[in-house]
């Protein structure tokens, strides 16, 4: 993720210790970009019924507008805002153009996933088109840096964990104690017995679109200040390790994508002390494979 990770070279003693807990830093700012987009993915997905496997490339369309608002003259936070207004408003487009003519044609789940693909490769594609295929980055400093034992983060990335811990505090709000929130879990629980008990499904499942698609605004500009420099390409593999945190919580249930995430950024970023740090999302895949040869349902999902 971000531009400076845990090396992988074996160091005794004290520098071990080092190691260890810096990746532990790593781990935590990874985990907190994760559950963003993870939880974003998960609600989207639980309401609506589609495997929306261009979340990862309309993250980084977002991480693109952010840097031509950041290129301008104006900050990155405030890019972020309009990464997440334009996201929202282009995800509820492609829903409406694309994939609600789909489903009302009653396709198959995995048709759904072969234009979702589509849809990720008009969007990068489009990306590339416009802004080149080289490697960009902010105008961002990354502040003091906070040491506290081995563990040390930059001002920066102190910054994107408060935001995630924000999100993850208002998705809790929005789905516990709101009017939209309480109409999504029982769209997502039973769609027609929410339609029969007089839930207006379709205006939910559009209001869905619109707060997942900011979300997705969101994780995406953060990802990119993480990550230090990105382009058209750069979430394709982060959209493995999101994938990873949402089955392991629990297809559909926020909680465990947030869960999802702490194990899974945590897991990738330790293991890079121990093995190369280019196999470290492997480690994604393991932890993945192991849950769900023990719970297939994910640690929140509900048993069958």
């Amino acid at each position: 993720m971000a531009s400076a990770r845990a090396g992988t070279t074996p160091v005794p003693g004290g520098r071990t210790v080092t190691l260890f807990l810096a990746s532990i830093g790593f781990g935590l700012v990874t985990a907190s970009v994760l559950a963003i987009a993870a939880v974003g993915f998960t609600l989207q997905f639980g309401v609506t019924d589609v495997l929306n496997l261009a979340y990862g490339a309309i993250m980084i369309f977002g991480a693109f507008l952010a840097y031509l608002v950041n290129e301008n003259g104006v900050s990155v936070w405030l890019g972020l805002l309009v990464s997440m207004a334009a996201c929202s408003a282009g995800s509820v487009l492609v829903n409406t153009v694309v994939y609600t003519p789909f489903q009302r044609r009653g396709v198959d789940p995995i048709t759904m996933v072969i234009v979702s693909l589509g849809v990720t490769l008009i969007v990068e594609f489009g990306v590339e088109a416009v802004a080149g295929g080289v490697p960009v980055s902010y105008t961002l400093g990354n502040g003091p840096t906070f040491s506290a034992g081995g563990l040390s983060l930059t001002g920066v990335q102190l910054v994107i964990m408060a935001i995630a811990v924000a999100t993850m505090a208002g998705v809790h709000v929005l789905l516990r104690y709101t009017k939209l929130g309480k109409a999504m879990r029982a769209t997502a629980a039973n769609r027609n017995l929410a339609r029969n008990c007089g839930i207006r499904t379709g205006r939910v499942i559009t209001a869905t679109w619109a707060l997942t698609g900011a979300l997705c605004g969101l994780a995406g500009t953060v990802f990119a200040i993480d990550a230090g420099s990105f382009d058209a390409t750069s979430t394709d593999v982060f959209l493995v390790l999101i994938l990873a945190a949402v089955f392991l919580g629990g297809p559909g249930q926020p909680y465990g994508a947030m869960l999802g995430a702490l194990v899974i950024g945590l897991a990738t970023e330790v293991s890079a002390t121990v093995i190369p740090a280019d196999y470290k999302y492997v480690i994604a895949f393991v932890v993945l494979l192991i849950m769900l040869g023990v719970r297939p349902t994910g640690l929140l999902g509900e048993r069958a």
